[in-house]
């Protein structure tokens, strides 16, 4: 699932997109942003994969933005104007829509996202290597990351990746929770079919849910023996 965050001064612009993107699958809209600074309040917190940016916004423009990202998304520029085309396509752009948006044209652009991420994904090692016990290496953004595992407060199982949290920050990677809790050691929990938890991390739990650091993880059915090993 390509996460995608799109970003438009216009209303209707937005919806468009949100509308074109419905009608393809595997693609998942995070947040829609009226301006620059609202989604950077966005993009700090999240891992996205690809950015609708509309040029002309007031305070910041969309290449104003994108040039001051440290962490940058694939991008497809949207405007209503031509002018832009030439900076879009120096800051290496998927490509530049001009509107009104066919969904013929946005599927094209779509097509030129997918095959530069199928050149990507050839070219990388496995999206998981563990290094030794104590941490790990995850592909993220085409760039290895260290992962400290005793950092790691839960695991969480989504579609086709999972969401590695740690404090302050979320990791999120293609892989299977079940693949990925035969690389873990004793202290992590298989506590529900969508998550895997720090034991070290617990401070509360009933029969029903684990809490760490406030956020209250389910038990399944299936997983109360658990319980036992939390005593």
């Amino acid at each position: 699932m390509y996460r995608c965050l799109i970003i438009d001064d216009e209303k209707l612009a937005r919806r468009l997109i949100e509308n074109h993107l419905a009608k393809i699958d595997n693609f998942e809209v995070i947040a829609s942003c009226k301006s620059a600074i609202e989604a950077s309040k966005v993009i700090n917190g999240q891992d996205i994969d690809l950015l609708f940016l509309d040029i002309e916004m007031p305070v910041l423009t969309g290449t104003e933005f994108y040039k001051n990202l440290i962490s940058k998304p694939r991008v497809i520029f949207t405007t209503a104007y031509r002018d832009y085309a030439v900076e879009g396509f120096e800051l290496n752009a998927v490509d530049y829509l001009v509107k009104p948006i066919t969904f013929g044209r946005f599927f094209q652009a779509i097509e030129k996202f997918l095959a530069t991420q199928k050149v990507n994904n050839e070219s990388l090692p496995d999206p998981i290597e563990i290094s030794n016990k104590n941490y790990i290496f995850i592909t993220e953004d085409r760039k290895q990351v260290k992962i400290i595992l005793d950092d790691v407060l839960f695991i969480e199982s989504v579609k086709n990746y999972i969401k590695i949290k740690t404090k302050g920050r979320v990791h999120i990677v293609k892989y299977g929770i079940s693949s990925f809790e035969e690389l873990l050691d004793s202290r992590f929990l298989r506590v529900h079919r969508s998550y895997i938890v720090n034991s070290n991390k617990i401070t509360a739990f009933t029969k029903n849910d684990i809490e760490i650091e406030e956020i209250e993880i389910p038990i399944g059915e299936s997983y109360k023996s658990i319980l036992t090993k939390l005593n």
